[in-house]
């Protein structure tokens, strides 16, 4: 419980579930940071930054309820979520309805925006969101295409939900400008149990690209599907199955050589503006402590944790909800994702997220996300050629 003195940061993390694996990044960087925390200069005093987590159970309902005891229970002053396209916009919708300041990432901004609207209408008074949008993955994956030739036929694998729909509406014209024809079957709903129509449809069309926003399962369905159908694109781009080497997906995609978006690495130019740290000290020290390969999103869990604890020292009145929300919209702050700017974005109560290409490619830790295209964030080394599939 909180104490006159005590600020707290809350964050709801999907620890159990289908989604665990994505809150591991958030519960390493809350544990790794919080004696740092504990030792927070706000207005002239020490204020110890005290952090309470509740599990999501990657579920959207438990999710409201995890923001309820965060608000209620804890008094946080502000909550951090990311992950999942369902329990994301249920924290998000939840802090909004009890007007506690919200910090959210890993989610294409249009669907953030987009998304239906919550019970009563309202929201972005209280939350605030940083990622790339839907038009930056068109971009990066085109360049990608491109080097396989000039102009490509591409087939969508999309699914029937919001997303599909949106990355029909954001991503299509985008892609299209560049001179690329898109094939689209049609969407697909969630989990996919069988493709086969669309596998026949696309192979019936000659495509040589596909493109998703698959999950890591259907994606592999769908490439099994292709193997036993005499379907062989060159290249997969994938925007949804980004998070996790090869290995997390079995051996379905081994030969494929999935590429797809990279917004954080090791060797990305940033610091953390907490301490100083470098993304290579930070993957390396998450490898080192759990045992597991680093995550793209462990670079916006640091930068989220960030966000909170600038918002709470520049905050007028780090003690109401209002001054911090505020405080957040006035955020220009270099962090461990690079530098997020909420007085500049798209939309209101977004930052934008740099985006360049990826592809996994076999190494010498076996498979690794090298870098293949750098338009957005020429600081950043290419490693390698995007290799067309096996």
């Amino acid at each position: 419980m909180r104490t006159d003195s005590q600020l707290c940061i809350g964050a709801v993390i999907p620890q159990t579930g289908r989604l665990a694996r994505l809150g591991d990044p958030l519960s390493y960087v809350l544990r790794r940071l919080a004696p740092r925390l504990a030792r927070t200069r706000v207005g002239g005093r020490d204020r110890p930054v005290r952090v309470a987590v509740r599990d999501s159970r990657s579920d959207p309902d438990h999710a409201r309820r995890a923001v309820r005891e965060l608000a209620v229970d804890e008094g946080a002053d502000v909550v951090l979520t990311m992950a999942g396209t369902q329990v994301l916009p249920a924290v998000v919708d939840a802090c909004e309805r009890l007007q506690v300041p919200c910090v959210s990432t890993t989610f294409p901004w249009q669907a953030y925006v987009h998304r239906p609207a919550p019970e009563g209408g309202h929201r972005f008074a209280w939350t605030y969101h940083f990622a790339w949008g839907l038009d930056d993955i068109a971009r990066v994956f085109a360049e990608m295409w491109e080097r396989l030739g000039p102009a490509q036929t591409v087939g969508c694998l999309w699914n029937d939900d919001l997303q599909g729909t949106l990355l029909r509406r954001e991503f299509v014209p985008v892609a299209r400008e560049r001179g690329h024809e898109l094939v689209d079957p049609g969407g697909y709903q969630e989990p996919a149990a069988d493709l086969t129509k669309h596998v026949e449809y696309l192979r019936g069309n000659d495509v040589d690209v596909i493109t998703s926003a698959a999950t890591s399962t259907d994606l592999a369905l769908f490439h099994r599907e292709t193997r036993r159908a005499g379907m062989r694109p060159r290249l997969i781009t994938c925007s949804r199955w980004l998070a996790y080497p090869h290995l997390h997906a079995g051996d379905d995609l081994a030969d494929a050589r999935v590429a797809t978006l990279v917004y954080w690495t090791p060797r990305h130019p940033y610091a953390s503006s907490l301490d100083g740290t470098t993304p290579a000290e930070l993957a390396a020290a998450y490898q080192d402590e759990t045992g597991n390969p680093w995550l793209q999103p462990l670079g916006l869990a640091h930068a989220l944790v960030e966000v909170a604890h600038h918002a709470l020292v520049h905050a007028d009145d780090p003690d109401d909800g209002r001054a911090v929300a505020e405080a957040v919209s006035r955020t220009r702050l270099h962090t461990m994702a690079g530098f997020l700017d909420w007085t500049s974005g798209p939309t209101p109560n977004v930052a934008l997220v740099p985006l360049v290409g990826g592809q996994w490619q076999s190494g010498p830790q076996g498979h690794d996300l090298a870098v293949v295209t750098n338009t957005a964030l020429p600081d950043l080394p290419v490693t390698a050629d995007v290799l067309p599939a096996g």
